[in-house]
């Protein structure tokens, strides 16, 4: 499901290596190969840093790590490789992140709103609240977050759901919809489509103990 986050994903069984952008839409993902993998599962707006191209670039993407990192991402899964254990693969992984970054620190506009579109909240409010224009808080938001301020808020009003309903067996819609900033029961389902690719009601029977994971029915 739609997170808000990038991931950093190496295979050490299979080979190679993807960056995975922010998704506004679900993600397939082929379990019947069991392999190794290492990876970073980044906080939103975290990855920016060491990609070298704006987060906007990857929306929806899944691309090889050699399309972003060269042949440094060849070199960095040969180490993880050759790490005697976890914890050495964690430093191989670190240093490597250290060695790509360009600035650890995120514009203070894009720290605010990424606390504040967590929450149900305008964005024409967020903007105001940074003193910044709407299209100059959008154009930074979009490159270091990967999407804009309103895709990020649709789908942190989804994860609200996700949240609100896993533990529920019982569950009434049109109460989630209110609590979660929806106008209504209609608009819930239609954005929940829109983001899971599946509707409200088969989350709810196809669920896992994995919050953002479904079987492919």
């Amino acid at each position: 499901m739609p997170t808000g986050t990038m991931e950093l994903v190496f295979d050490l069984t299979l080979g190679g290596a993807v960056l995975a952008g922010v998704h506004s839409m679900p993600t397939m993902i082929d379990t019947s190969i069991c392999a190794d993998i290492v990876g970073v599962h980044f906080k939103p707006g975290g990855a920016f840093p060491f990609l070298g191209v704006p987060a906007s670039e990857l929306h929806n993407e899944t691309v090889p790590l050699s399309a972003i990192w060269g042949h440094d991402a060849e070199l960095v899964r040969e180490q993880l490789l050759s790490a005697p254990d976890d914890e050495a693969r964690f430093e191989v992984l670190e240093q490597a992140l250290v060695r790509r970054a360009t600035r650890l620190q995120r514009h203070v506009a894009v720290t605010h709103g990424i606390f504040r579109l967590g929450k149900p909240v305008a964005v024409a409010d967020v903007v105001e609240e940074t003193g910044l224009s709407q299209r100059r808080f959008i154009e930074l938001f979009d490159a270091e977050v990967g999407v804009t301020p309103k895709v990020f808020g649709r789908v942190q009003r989804f994860q609200r759901v996700l949240r609100r309903i896993h533990p529920l067996t019982d569950i009434d819609w049109s109460d989630v919809a209110v609590a979660c900033g929806y106008f209504d029961q209609s608009h819930l389902i239609h954005d929940f489509r829109s983001l899971a690719g599946i509707t409200p009601t088969e989350y709810a029977t196809y669920k896992t103990p994995h919050l953002n994971h479904v079987p492919v029915i």
